[in-house]
């Protein structure tokens, strides 16, 4: 962004505003990722995640209500109405969009660090990553779904299904047996554009170790996961990768 021409903010001209306050937007993301982070490292994940959920309510019920009266929409059952005046597939769409937006963004801080830091830099600060968003994920779709903290096999199998990756891959499950089902990413956005642009698999097994075994352990503690193939590993045409899920 262009250096404000300015002493202090109330100086600023329309369009230098307009550019302050897509900052302060970044500014609030940043300081609720940073709360939620120190919270985590003073009082442990578990808790920190119960505080996030609440802490993420009251501060959002807040915001709209306030940003509601500038922009003229008002709040219903804590949703903004300008999504429920929307239509169906246009919030569909905006649904994808912005799952898609979640890719776009995880994409760029890899090429960021990888740019700066190396491959292997980047693969660590990811994999670290996940295993920090794969448990705050799980619990957000735990809650919205209404899971107990035994959701079993069954709760896992529909929690897969409200993952940010629903909406941007394909992805279906296979029924081993009563205690287990295996998991397939038939089609990966990632992945699949490096095909298209005659690239080898991007090694994600060690990143996939972690994402899909913490997210299954924050569903229910009692699962256990098992990697069938990611790559480097061979793969048919038919997945990128598969999880077995089960409980002993």
């Amino acid at each position: 962004m262009a250096d404000y021409n300015a002493e202090h903010a109330g100086q600023l001209n329309k369009e230098e505003t307009a550019r302050l306050i897509i900052d302060l937007f970044h500014r609030i993301i940043v300081h609720h990722g940073m709360w939620y982070a120190e919270v985590r490292h003073q009082m442990g994940a578990e808790k920190a995640l119960g505080m996030l959920e609440q802490a993420f309510k009251t501060s959002f019920g807040i915001q709209m209500k306030h940003l509601g009266k500038i922009f003229g929409f008002e709040l219903v059952d804590n949703i903004p109405s300008v999504l429920l005046d929307m239509e169906e597939a246009d919030l569909v769409e905006l649904k994808d969009r912005l799952a898609k937006n979640w890719l776009v963004n995880d994409g760029v801080w890899f090429q960021t660090i990888e740019q700066s830091e190396g491959l292997g830099e980047a693969k660590r600060c990811n994999d670290s990553c996940w295993a920090h968003f794969s448990p705050f994920e799980a619990q957000t779709i735990k809650q919205g779904l209404g899971l107990s903290e035994t959701a079993g096999l069954e709760g896992l199998k529909k929690a897969l299904g409200f993952r940010v990756y629903a909406s941007i891959n394909e992805q279906s499950i296979v029924d081993e047996a009563e205690k287990s089902f295996v998991f397939q990413m038939n089609n990966c956005r990632v992945q699949a554009a490096r095909k298209r642009r005659e690239l080898p698999d991007y090694p994600c097994k060690s990143g996939g170790l972690v994402e899909y075994s913490y997210f299954a352990r924050a569903i229910d503690g009692r699962i256990k996961t098992e990697c069938l193939g990611c790559p480097p590993d061979e793969h048919p045409e038919e997945w990128y990768c598969a999880w077995k899920f089960y409980i002993d």
